[in-house]
């Protein structure tokens, strides 16, 4: 896949603008709260969560803690589901999941367990792109483009600075 046979759906500015929107949408749901997980699905949830939390420390006052999650996307019930960070410092504090892409919610499910063990206030989810081809129970709080595709169409998300860009394959 090369990004020149791709139908370009968001560009770099528009991208920031969606980033921005996100954030301000999750300070404007949590402004009560002193503290956030972000917590990145490990590859571009990650690079996204990052993006996030850079924009809501710059527009809240809100202490913002990053988490990555990391488990095997391709297969997310059989393998282990790991987060960087204290998970027990979670306890009681709102946690934002964060992916570049939602496609059926597997991801998110099974990346959810590690925060169902422990007593967490709220799991929000915060995606870029949200193809809606739901097969768990799974709806994104925060989403930047809804983009209908058939099965067999592919997203790539670029999160690279200075050339970000979202492509339909």
């Amino acid at each position: 896949m090369t990004k020149s046979k791709g139908t370009l759906v968001l560009d770099n500015t528009q991208i920031n603008r969606k980033i921005t929107r996100i954030a301000y949408e999750i300070y404007e749901n949590n402004f009560k709260e002193k503290k956030l997980f972000i917590a990145g699905i490990s590859g571009g949830g990650y690079v996204l969560s990052q993006m996030l939390k850079k924009c809501l420390d710059k527009i809240s006052p809100i202490n913002t803690v990053l988490l990555e999650i990391h488990l095997d996307k391709s297969s997310p019930s059989r393998g282990e589901i790991n987060i960087d960070g204290h998970l027990e410092e979670v306890r009681n504090h709102v946690v934002i999941m964060v992916d570049d892409v939602q496609n059926t919610g597997r991801t998110f499910t099974y990346g959810m367990r590690p925060f169902l063990n422990i007593n967490v206030k709220n799991i929000e989810v915060a995606v870029l792109v949200n193809r809606d081809h739901s097969q768990f129970p799974v709806a994104p709080t925060y989403t930047g483009y809804e983009l209908s595709t058939t099965l067999d169409e592919h997203i790539h998300v670029v999160l690279e600075k200075g050339k970000m860009g979202v492509y339909l394959y």
